[in-house]
């Protein structure tokens, strides 16, 4: 068993920044996949960004290159999306999502390859 608890969401002004943390617990181990998520009301869960737990390796979605980054923390078992030049289109609940498979290329963006998942922390991004 993996638990997975975000923080760090809260409402903020277009243009400014968030940074999110995901701290995973329980039956863990370093080389797996992390990968946050969000969902707006009335839209499809859809990917966000990924990292690789062995070498660190990050995949994004290209709606949010450039402006965020994902990062992790190994000693704390804790994974990061800093968010930055927030837009409103942004605004969705934001979900960590983590597998034991090392997910490369396209996989990593499936939430279907992934078997934990966060309770999710709201994200509102005000015009």
């Amino acid at each position: 068993q993996v638990q997975l608890v975000e923080s760090g969401g809260g409402l903020v002004q277009a243009g400014g920044s968030l940074r999110l943390s995901c701290a995973a617990s329980g039956r863990t181990f370093r080389s797996y996949t992390m990968g946050w998520f969000r969902q707006a009301p009335g839209k499809e869960r859809e990917f966000v960004a990924a990292i690789r737990w062995d070498d660190g390796s990050t995949d994004y979605a290209d709606s949010v290159k450039g402006r965020f980054t994902i990062s992790r923390d190994n000693a704390k078992n804790t994974v990061y999306l800093q968010m930055n030049s927030l837009k409103p289109e942004d605004t969705a609940v934001y979900s960590c999502a983590s597998t034991s498979l090392l997910l490369r290329s396209r996989l990593s963006s499936s939430p279907l390859n992934y078997n934990a998942w966060g309770q999710g922390t709201q994200v509102t991004v005000s015009s």
